[in-house]
């Protein structure tokens, strides 16, 4: 890709004085690593709807289900101010073709996930979402999102990007025609990539490009990269990737040596046992693939689902 992806984002994480405190949330590893492929779209809920910095901290009270916007000290509630510039912000955001978002965690208004929503009881529960990030992920429900404080383990880190280059090639794909002839093609490119995510999926996604002739191909369109989403949300377990190597390991039965075939299996159970990361044999396969010439597993995306200069696989 020639483009940079563009990504929403926070923008105390790209350094922006926007907190409460009038301070940030740097976070280099978006500004740097990330930065050299994606181009960031920042959003600040607080600020961008009528909010100085710095300003009153505020929480969410009432429930996890409903809960309101209000300042900590006085009780100002800014829900339904918060709620009329989301609703604008969402339409504005429509037109920005985002392929994913990154949230500021724990946000009362960017957070997406364990949010403290302070209950009348008095009972503190942290299974709340911000005003914005809850209502950003209904909006836009195949969008990869994640908060800066998941980034940053090696596992969420690895499948939320992973995610972002999906959509982006699926963007790709929709703006070549779409047809159910090169759907079949996208979906071949991404087999492996999928059944390390979820079997299950894999096996739903075939099925309904088996029956696509059936069906309208608006309907099949729609289905298929909801389910595709839904399936590589689902963390490519060290389990589950075993079983795609050994997979592919099946395609140099007749290229490979038995030492070669050996030294293949020894990697690959070194990977099982969690002695040597995923790109350690993914490396091997990947020279195997070049030398023999594999036109099925050349195009297989699993193999490099985003570019090596990230380095996610070293630590996964």
């Amino acid at each position: 890709m020639t483009e940079k992806i563009k990504i929403g984002i926070s923008s105390c994480l790209l350094g922006d004085k926007v907190r409460y405190d009038g301070n940030h949330s740097l976070d280099r590893f978006v500004t740097g690593t990330l930065g050299r492929y994606f181009e960031w779209i920042p959003v600040c809920p607080e600020t961008e709807f009528g909010l100085p910095v710095p300003r009153e901290p505020m929480h969410l009270f009432g429930t996890p289900d409903s809960p309101r916007l209000v300042t900590i000290k006085t009780g100002i509630d800014y829900t339904e101010k918060m709620l009329k510039w989301v609703e604008t912000k969402l339409k504005k955001l429509e037109k920005e073709n985002l392929c994913g978002f990154i949230f500021k965690s724990s946000s009362p208004s960017s957070g997406i996930g364990g949010v403290k929503v302070y209950m009348p009881s008095g009972v503190v529960t942290k299974t709340g979402k911000g005003l914005f990030g809850g209502a950003f992920m209904k909006h836009f429900p195949l969008i990869p999102v994640q908060d800066d404080g998941r980034l940053h383990n090696p596992g969420f880190r690895e499948n939320f990007i992973e995610r972002i280059f999906v959509l982006k090639r699926w963007q790709e794909f929709k703006k070549k025609g779409a047809s159910i002839k090169d759907l079949i093609g996208f979906h071949t490119d991404h087999k492996l990539l999928i059944l390390a995510h979820s079997p299950r999926h894999y096996s739903i996604l075939g099925r309904l490009l088996a029956n696509a002739k059936k069906e309208k191909s608006e309907y099949v369109l729609s289905e298929y990269i909801r389910i595709l989403m839904e399936g590589i949300t689902l963390i490519a377990t060290v389990k589950k990737n075993t079983n795609v190597l050994q997979h592919i390991q099946g395609y140099f039965k007749k290229y490979l040596t038995s030492e070669e075939k050996q030294e293949l299996l020894g990697v690959i159970e070194s990977y099982r046992k969690e002695f040597v990361p995923l790109i350690v044999p993914v490396t091997i396969l990947k020279h195997y693939v070049k030398k023999f010439n594999v036109s099925y597993l050349k195009r297989q995306y699993y193999l490099e689902p985003h570019p090596m200069e990230l380095m996610l696989r070293n630590h996964v």
